[in-house]
């Protein structure tokens, strides 16, 4: 289903209807800024199958109200990423990039010395297209996104020598969006949060506070909606899930500060109020954690989340688009989201409290979705087991 987003010119309230109960947030104590670089827990290496994995086949009964575990002793796991049936999973402070097959079986794949992990920097995002792996990570002063050509077969992948499409993008310890996604119209899309320069995210001329798309070579594309540039939406504080349903509508979940986290929808060219506005804007202001003033950016039209969640209920990163739902992933908030595609403003809520903070959310080709635990990020409180890779059929 596609629906239109709510908008807002001069800062006119258009969605006062839309649920408050639950609300995305990544407020500047779990927006994940100020992150420490603590484990807390696993051992370097020490990731593995779980005792109870099995097959494809298997963990396909798992229901969501008990989960299988398909791997556990991963450190600071922050994407997945899915090659045929096998998948991929990067961890940001190693930068080491590993194989778990569909039974469980974990290895590396590869490890990329680059990455610089700093507070929240360090290896983040990955997709593949056509037998070719792309990874988005901090190297230093920069962010970067690269790819590799995928060799060899299940169970023993490894990784060709490593191509740069897109370097020089800002960087900093926090903000650094980092999620990769390859659209339905075959460009890659890349978040890039506004890496606390705050006023970046109303220049069009920068590329943080950004989604940019980009051709599989870097490109920017001839239709992209500010000419040359990579911008495809501009106006986001920390964007860190993006995903797309049947009908080609794209979603995003995003950080807010203090207040008030976000899912969108997002629109080619379209702005969403940061540092303006912080979640759905009021006359009176209410919901705008900037503390008011006109919509600001020269457009006086901005595009309001169709759902907002405080930052102890949310602090939305990874999110997965089915065939009826959007699952987001919440770290403090410690839940999955489900939000309906046909009631863009309600949601439930799976596993609050059950497994720690959620990184990641996935659907798998087999139709399950796949669960990244985030507790060994230096924030969480890791039990002996994490972090994990759960999985279930909803």
């Amino acid at each position: 289903m596609t629906t239109s987003p709510q908008r807002r010119t001069g800062r006119l309230l258009t969605g006062a209807t839309l649920s408050l109960a639950v609300v995305l947030s990544a407020c500047s104590s779990d927006s994940d800024s100020d992150e420490t670089n603590g484990r807390g827990g696993s051992e370097s290496g020490a990731a593995s199958a779980s005792a109870g994995s099995g097959s494809a086949d298997a963990g396909s009964t798992a229901g969501a109200d008990s989960p299988e575990v398909v791997a556990t002793g991963l450190e600071s796991p922050w994407s997945i990423a899915f090659v045929g049936q096998t998948m991929l999973v990067s961890e940001r402070d190693s930068g080491r990039i590993l194989e778990v097959s569909a039974g469980g079986d974990v290895r590396e794949v590869g490890r990329i010395d680059d990455a610089s992990a700093s507070g929240e920097a360090g290896l983040h995002g990955l997709a593949v297209d056509d037998d070719r792996l792309y990874a988005f990570f901090a190297a230093g002063t920069e962010n970067r996104i690269v790819r590799f050509d995928l060799l060899g077969e299940a169970g023993d992948l490894s990784l060709g020598e490593e191509e740069t499409i897109l370097d020089g993008l800002p960087t900093a310890n926090f903000h650094n969006g980092g999620r990769l996604a390859f659209g339905p119209d075959g460009m890659l899309y890349a978040t890039l949060g506004d890496t606390g320069d705050r006023d970046s995210a109303q220049d069009e001329q920068a590329l943080s506070g950004k989604i940019l798309r980009m051709t599989p070579d870097g490109e920017a594309p001839d239709d992209n909606p500010f000419g040359d540039s990579l911008v495809f939406s501009m106006g986001h504080r920390n964007p860190q899930g993006i995903g797309w349903d049947d009908e080609g509508t794209m979603y995003a979940s995003e950080f807010g500060q203090d207040t008030w986290d976000e899912l969108n929808v997002i629109e080619a060219g379209g702005n969403y109020g940061w540092p303006e506005v912080e979640g759905i804007a009021e006359d009176d202001g209410a919901g705008d954690g900037s503390g008011g003033g006109d919509s600001g950016g020269g457009a006086g039209d901005f595009i309001d989340p169709v759902q907002q969640w405080s930052p102890d209920q949310a602090s939305p990163s990874g999110l997965a688009v089915t065939e009826d739902s959007i699952l987001i992933a919440g770290l403090r908030g410690q839940r999955l989201h489900r939000v309906p595609l046909d009631d863009l403003a309600s949601s439930s809520q799976l596993w609050t409290g059950d497994y720690g903070r959620l990184r990641d959310v996935v659907e798998a080709p087999d139709g399950s979705l796949l669960v990244l635990t985030n507790n060994t990020d230096g924030r969480g409180e890791p039990g002996p087991d994490d972090d994990r890779l759960l999985r279930f059929t909803p």
